[in-house]
């Protein structure tokens, strides 16, 4: 590796959770499952590149409303956790403005770095063959060249985009081939074609190039997004919550830069610049690989049984042929299926065809057009603090479990359309409602007025456990002001 070309391991992890209802939802996308291996997918991403480049330059671009989950989901990676940093669009744009946004951020602080740009929501098995082509990707990123990724296809696959490389390139570079042309993605007769053609691969979306190269191309091709980001420059940028990111936190919500930022084109960086540039190289991955792309993906990269089933969680399956049935707490018992996906939570089951399963999507838009909760949120929601799980909702009320961490509290708050009632069920409940501060025992309970400032905190060393019952005529969580929190959120002005 060059030394004056550091590497940078951009993560994007800005998913809308639809492809994977009702598993993922739109506060829990598809890169938080655990789908296959032994963590999530995005926790997989972070363990594959780390050893590969520092903590320090590891950096995950998400929207602002996600990055605070996304923290919380990676503590579990212990003190490698506190080093990852985050690029926080102020809503998601697609590919090319969020990888133009790490580019002018990192450009900055290391300029001619190296970009390994890597979707948070694939599964790659093996990880020595990956770090393998990724290294031959950076000597032709170190070149100036734009270098992409193309998986061998196996199947006439219409769920991805397809690389072509040129025949007689006049390019050339050892182990690297010259893409000719992407393609986005075929219907079945054309994708046939491809199959039998051999000079197509499956577009994988891994990217590594220098930051100035990829500026220099969104110059030249996308001049209104590059002029928008030159003006924000590093401003978006805030590393995991800790006090030292470049630019002070008080700027990380200026409205100048969401403003910029809401009003450029949402683009693909395929079609935006990997479709148009004439520096595009592409490594013929070694490398197992699955964008995850609806439930029948699952069938490339999970073991199944002797009937081709795919069956995870409380299942009992009797006479059933190349299914997957996945559960939760709750039983599900199938017979006879053939060909089907039936994925059970606690309030939403999915049934479909698997020649069907690509339409879940359209669930989602569904269930957003009826104002649904099911694709925004589970029943059970984790937190900084915790956890909520919503027991029962109905007119003017809602009943919650809580559960707070020990030492861990809520933020300063009040609510201006509804009033709470808590029970403790388990520990010891420090309560502030205005100027009182008081405790309240297991077995006892106390009661927030509308318009009352109010705080709960665990002062033990075990988890707090409440019912909360809430009255108004609006019951949902964007009745919040909040005046002080320990996690780094909107404060009420």
């Amino acid at each position: 590796m060059n030394p004056s070309h550091p590497i940078n391991a951009v993560i994007l992890a800005g998913g809308s959770g639809t492809r994977f209802w009702p598993l993922s939802r739109e506060a829990y996308p598809k890169q938080m499952l655990q789908i296959v291996g032994e963590d999530s997918l995005l926790r997989e991403t972070i363990k594959r590149i780390h050893g590969f480049v520092p903590p320090k330059n590891i950096w995950i671009v998400t929207t602002e409303d996600k990055a605070q989950d996304i923290r919380l989901h990676l503590e579990t990676l212990g003190p490698l956790s506190k080093e990852i940093q985050f690029i926080n669009e102020p809503l998601g744009r697609n590919t090319a403005p969020a990888i133009g946004l790490a580019a002018i951020c990192l450009n900055h602080l290391f300029p001619e770095s190296i970009m390994v740009v890597l979707p948070s929501d694939h599964a790659i098995p093996d990880t020595m063959k990956f770090l393998s082509d990724l290294r031959l990707a950076i000597q032709g990123a170190q070149k100036d060249y734009l270098i992409t990724f193309g998986i061998k296809p196996i199947r006439p696959e219409t769920g991805y985009g397809y690389i072509k490389i040129a025949e007689f390139p006049k390019k050339k570079m050892k182990g690297l081939l010259k893409v000719d042309r992407f393609f986005e993605k075929p219907d079945l007769k054309t994708a046939k074609k491809y199959l039998s053609h051999g000079g197509y691969f499956w577009n994988s979306g891994i990217f590594v190039f220098k930051t100035s190269k990829i500026l220099t191309e969104i110059q030249n091709h996308l001049p209104s997004l590059y002029d928008a980001l030159k003006k924000m420059e590093c401003g978006p940028i805030v590393s995991n919550g800790l006090d030292k990111s470049p630019i002070p936190k008080s700027a990380i919500r200026n409205p100048k830069w969401a403003t910029l930022y809401a009003n450029v084109e949402p683009i693909s960086i395929d079609y935006g610049i990997m479709e148009r540039s004439r520096d595009v190289m592409m490594v013929p991955a070694t490398f197992k690989w699955s964008d995850l792309g609806s439930w029948v993906a699952l069938d490339e990269v999970i073991d199944k049984d002797k009937n081709g089933n795919i069956l995870k969680g409380n299942t009992v399956d009797i006479g059933s042929q190349n299914s997957t049935v996945i559960a939760s707490k709750r039983l599900v018992a199938t017979i006879g299926l053939k060909n089907m996906v039936v994925v059970d939570t606690p309030d939403a089951t999915l049934v479909t065809p698997k020649e069907r399963a690509q339409e879940v999507k359209k669930v989602v838009e569904t269930l957003k057009q009826n104002n649904r909760e099911e694709h925004l949120i589970h029943k059970t929601v984790e937190r900084p603090w915790g956890s909520y799980t919503v027991l029962e909702k109905g007119e003017g009320y809602k009943i919650k479990r809580v559960v707070l961490k020990p030492k861990a509290r809520l933020s300063l708050q009040l609510h201006r359309r509804r009033s709470e009632h808590w029970v403790v069920v388990s520990g010891t409940a420090k309560v502030t409602r205005e100027d009182q501060v008081y405790l309240v025992h297991t077995n006892e309970s106390t009661f927030i007025p509308i318009h009352t400032k109010h705080r709960l905190e665990n002062p033990g060393e075990a988890p707090l456990q409440i019912i909360e019952v809430q009255n108004g005529d609006y019951v949902e969580e964007d009745d919040i002001e909040r005046f002080s929190d320990d996690y780094g959120r909107p404060i009420t002005q």
